[in-house]
C-alpha cells in the first residue's frame, strides 16, 4: 500500500509525536509554513519529501521551496499549495485529483466536482483551541483513505 504523510504548519517545531506517526510512509507531503530546513531534513529520514514555501517561510533556505507543486502518488495527482485561497487553477480541468493546503490550521476534507480537498491541519505550536493534526493517506486504489490523526501535543514539545 501507498501510505502518505500530510502535514501543514509546522512554524519550526517537529514534535516526536509527527515523526512516531509519519514512520511507514512512502512519501511526506509538507503544505508550507515549515519554519525550519532542519524539519525537512529530519522528516527526509522519514521518506522523500514534498513540501512547498508557506507565508512565514520567508528565510534564504526556504526560497528554494516552490509556491505549489504538482506530484504523483499511487496513481493520484497531487497539487499542493499553502492557503487554498491562492488557487490559481481548475483542478478538475488540470486532471487534478487531491488538493492539499494549509494555512488555515483546521483539519478539514471535502470533495468538490470529484476532486479532493484536504487540510492536515496544524502539527506545530497549538494555536488557539484548534488541534494538532496531521494527515494520512492511501491513494492506491479509489476511494482514496483519508485519516486524520490528532497529536496530544504537549505545550512547546
Amino acid at each position: 500500500m501507498t501510505r502518505i504523510g500530510v502535514l501543514s504548519d509546522t512554524h519550526g517545531l517537529l514534535r516526536e509525536e509527527v515523526l512516531r506517526e509519519l514512520r511507514g510512509s512512502v512519501l511526506i507531503l509538507h503544505a508550507g509554513d515549515v519554519g525550519r530546513a532542519e524539519i525537512l531534513e529530519e522528516l527526509r529520514r522519514i521518506a522523500p519529501v514534498v513540501a512547498v514555501r508557506g507565508n512565514v517561510d520567508t528565510a534564504e533556505w526556504a526560497k528554494a521551496l516552490p509556491v505549489a507543486e504538482l506530484v504523483e502518488a499511487g496513481g493520484a495527482k497531487v497539487h499542493i499549495l499553502h492557503n487554498l485561497e491562492e488557487l490559481d487553477l481548475n483542478p478538475r480541468a488540470a486532471g487534478i485529483d487531491i488538493v492539499i493546503s494549509g494555512h488555515t490550521h483546521r483539519p478539514a476534507r471535502f470533495e468538490k466536482d470529484g476532486v479532493l480537498y484536504l487540510n492536515p491541519g496544524s502539527a506545530g505550536p497549538r494555536r488557539f483551541a484548534l488541534p494538532i493534526s496531521l494527515a494520512r493517506m492511501r491513494v492506491d486504489a479509489r476511494p482514496w483513505e483519508v485519516e486524520f490523526v490528532e497529536l496530544e501535543g504537549k505545550p512547546d514539545s
